[in-house]
């Protein structure tokens, strides 16, 4: 199994940024807790952070010419307003799983909107970091039951 994982805005501020809503850890211990995970169950990960909408959206066009089996995503505030990205996530025909460290329907009105949520197979929110860990687990139940 190849997944990749893909964050958007401001996630690679973890740690710093509203620790009270996103925790204290880094996006590397992040990243070195999914790379844990997936290790140790022989999960093949790739992953990308960026800021800019034109990048994430590159990084999921390249998730569709590499055939990646399943795809972690979460855009941040693009979340809320992106069709670009929404648009980009249609095209795709691996497994999505979108994933939000707060519960963002529980938070300011605008945090409310979901414009991806569609064009996703599931979606995990208000879980914190672990949200990208039951991501993984998702995706390995649903593509062994795939098979």
């Amino acid at each position: 199994m190849k997944i990749k994982i893909i964050n958007g805005a401001n996630l690679n501020m973890l740690g710093m940024r509203d620790t009270n809503i996103y925790g204290n850890k880094s996006y590397d211990e992040l990243v070195s807790m999914i790379k844990t995970y997936c290790e140790e169950n022989k999960i093949k990960t790739e992953f990308f952070v960026n800021n800019s909408e034109g990048e994430i959206i590159n990084s999921i066009h390249d998730t569709y010419f590499k055939e990646f089996d399943g795809l972690i995503i979460n855009p941040g505030a693009y979340t809320h307003y992106s069709y670009a990205i929404h648009d980009a996530l249609a095209i795709l025909k691996c497994l999505i799983v979108e994933v939000h460290i707060s519960d963002i329907n529980h938070r300011e009105t605008y945090r409310k909107v979901n414009v991806i949520s569609d064009v996703c197979d599931y979606s995990i929110i208000g879980e914190g970091l672990n949200g990208y860990i039951k991501a993984v687990q998702y995706l390995e139940s649903a593509l062994k039951n795939k098979r």
